[in-house]
């Protein structure tokens, strides 16, 4: 499993029983996949359309900067320490590999790009092959 750089400074930043919790979780579910591969396309579509931590990331800073700035225009200026506090948490994430959120994201099960795709190569792997049928005729 070759980490980037990134990801191991966000599984380093993370708490421990947090990375434990989402390994965990993942060989729960593989090993459930295991016993019901009929159920594997349906959990890969899942994986299409989930959120790994750096887009959730930058989702949330992007809704905090947009209230922030909203609040700022309709009740006081002094609301915009809220976007200047989100941008400065996304500098922190990019230069440290943490940042506040990071240790609530992880505790909510938030994976990095990685670990799901760790888990898509995983149930790929134990997927069913195809039945090909095939015919001789003399």
């Amino acid at each position: 499993m070759a980490f980037s750089e990134n990801i191991r400074r966000i599984i380093r930043n993370s708490p421990a029983a947090a990375n434990e919790r989402i390994a965990d979780r993942t060989l729960y579910g593989l090993a459930y996949y295991r016993v019901h591969p009929e159920q594997i396309d349906q959990r890969l579509d899942e994986l299409d359309r989930e959120w790994n931590i750096e887009r959730m990331l930058m989702a949330n800073a992007a809704a905090v900067v947009l209230l922030g700035i909203g609040a700022s225009v309709a009740v006081s200026r002094k609301f915009l320490a809220v976007p200047a506090a989100a941008g400065a948490f996304l500098l922190q994430h990019a230069v440290q590999g943490w940042c506040p959120p990071l240790p609530l994201l992880r505790w909510l099960g938030v994976r990095t790009q990685t670990e799901i795709e760790d888990e898509r190569h995983a149930l790929l792997f134990m997927r069913p092959a195809p039945h090909v049928h095939v015919s001789f005729s003399g």
